[in-house]
């Protein structure tokens, strides 16, 4: 057993999963952390919630509950660039996405130990319902649920687009099925693009192998289509306009390759 994630288990063969949500803490880290960091501003806010429709549609879900801060799931365990060129905050963060230290000092962080602890528990997980998925059904498909602030100049130019959908150019999912999912986004009143500045992080593209029957895709959504980014508060009739177009794209990643 392990408290790092929270799992559901469903009877599809998808699998979401939820990275960045997570809200806790270790005590013995959050007592070297800074007001900015413990703040958590650069959390996935309310992801999770948005995403507890997929249950009703016989997804598996996987949620994360410790903060990016900790150890960030999705990056890649030896912290290897995802993107040459572009600002990385890391595997474990020292500092926000704006640029605040974390640290109150110049601390030395174990980062096997968190590896040991968050890192490899939950991918564990992944894998081990990817490969059972595949077994059942012939094909598994994984879905990685993100959000982001509207605009974050440090990481992008202007204001990020409702619906990034990132399949590694191509490499992580079939094209039939992301063609699927890319044509119900466009229906949408959502602003939508494919492998633009968020192709997918490490998860996205570990795990996608459709050679092997295994298909991922990556969904970075602006914040600002489904809560209030200053108060950080999720908004419900925002929210249920974006489940439809989630619902459609999901639904439509679970068609057949």
């Amino acid at each position: 057993m392990t408290d790092c994630y929270s799992f559901h288990q469903g009877i599809s063969p998808l699998l979401v999963s939820v990275p960045h949500d997570g809200r806790e803490l270790p005590e013995i880290i959050a007592a070297t952390m800074t007001a900015a960091g413990k703040a958590l501003p650069d959390t996935d806010w309310h992801v999770a919630l948005l995403y507890e429709f997929a249950k009703e549609i016989g997804a598996s879900m996987i949620v994360a509950n410790y903060s990016r801060y900790v150890v960030d799931l999705n990056r890649p365990a030896d912290d290897a660039s995802m993107y040459e060129g572009q600002r990385s905050t890391g595997l474990c963060p020292l500092q926000t996405f704006d640029g605040r230290d974390l640290y109150s000092g110049d601390e030395s962080i174990d980062i096997e130990d968190r590896l040991a602890r968050y890192w490899h528990p939950y991918h564990d997980k992944v894998r081990h319902v990817l490969d059972a998925s595949r077994d059942i059904h012939g094909h598994a498909l994984l879905w990685d649920a993100h959000s982001l602030a509207s605009r974050m100049p440090t990481l992008f130019e202007g204001e990020l687009p409702v619906l990034n959908i990132g399949t590694y150019d191509g490499r992580s999912c079939a094209t039939s099925l992301s063609d699927a999912v890319l044509s119900v986004a466009q229906e949408s009143p959502y602003d939508v693009v494919l492998n633009a500045r968020f192709k997918g992080g490490h998860t996205t593209r570990h795990y996608g192998r459709p050679a092997q029957n295994i298909h991922a895709i990556q969904l970075e959504l602006a914040q600002r289509a489904y809560m209030d980014e200053q108060t950080r508060e999720y908004e419900d009739e925002k929210a249920s306009h974006l489940r439809d177009t989630l619902r459609g794209m999901l639904t439509a990643f679970t068609m057949p390759a």
